[in-house]
């Protein structure tokens, strides 16, 4: 059985990867692995669901015991994805969407080649920075000062991050427009890499098999073309 591919999204905070990822999934059958965070449930976020919610004291034990794929902090907490159902679903060669900071997406592109996983890496962005900076401010939903700091330090960040993603060598990068578009970019991703040669391997040997009975048929068909063109009827 061909080992399943690993498709890790990534992109700055508040361009939508959350929306698109559950958008992709909805069109695209794909194992999607959930990060482990230590930041606190958004409204309507689930536990095991949404992410596996835990303590430092945890995220950190998990560190250690080498149980992550990749984790980073961002905005004082960490974000970080267990790698035993990972590399379980590959095995079964089902494929697997990660969404995941950049700089956990960075580790997994270093990694991915040494632990024998073949990835694909699809950067989001925004339209513009303006554009980032207004979906940040309506999620906010207020003024308090403390969530403006933050968010002038996710645009900072975002800036940063989109001015070094061509060095890092991302596969594809998709703008987070038109959601509908940017689903639709999303799928034709994974349709098209599952199309590859080196994942069509059964294709290729039922391409070049023969129907013995079709075969027999044939034959048939063409000694009667044959006879058909001596007589001329």
């Amino acid at each position: 059985m061909p080992q399943g591919t690993l498709f890790v999204m990534t992109g700055a905070s508040g361009v939508g990867k959350g929306t698109l990822r559950a958008r992709l999934l909805e069109r695209v059958k794909l194992y999607y692995s959930i990060s482990m965070t230590t930041r606190a449930p958004r409204p309507g976020e689930r536990h095991g669901v949404d992410y596996w919610f835990v303590d430092r004291a945890r995220f950190e034990a998990a560190v250690e015991r080498g149980e992550l794929l990749e984790y980073a902090e961002y905005v004082g907490n960490y974000y970080g994805t267990p790698r035993a159902p990972v590399e379980r679903h590959l095995a079964r060669g089902e494929d697997v969407l990660l969404e995941i900071e950049v700089e956990g997406a960075k580790q997994v592109k270093e990694r991915a080649p040494r632990l024998g996983i073949p990835a694909v890496f699809i950067f989001i962005v925004p339209p513009s920075l303006s554009e980032l900076r207004r979906r940040l401010l309506l999620r906010s939903g207020d003024g308090d000062p403390a969530k403006l700091k933050e968010i002038a330090a996710r645009l900072a960040r975002a800036e940063r991050e989109i001015r070094e993603a061509g060095g890092v060598g991302f596969d594809y990068v998709v703008t987070n427009d038109v959601l509908e578009s940017a689903t639709v970019d999303l799928e034709r991703i994974v349709r098209a890499e599952r199309l590859k040669t080196h994942r069509r391997g059964e294709a290729l040997l039922a391409a070049l098999s023969r129907d013995p009975e079709l075969e027999a048929e044939l034959d048939e068909m063409e000694r009667w073309l044959v006879e058909r063109g001596r007589t001329g009827n």
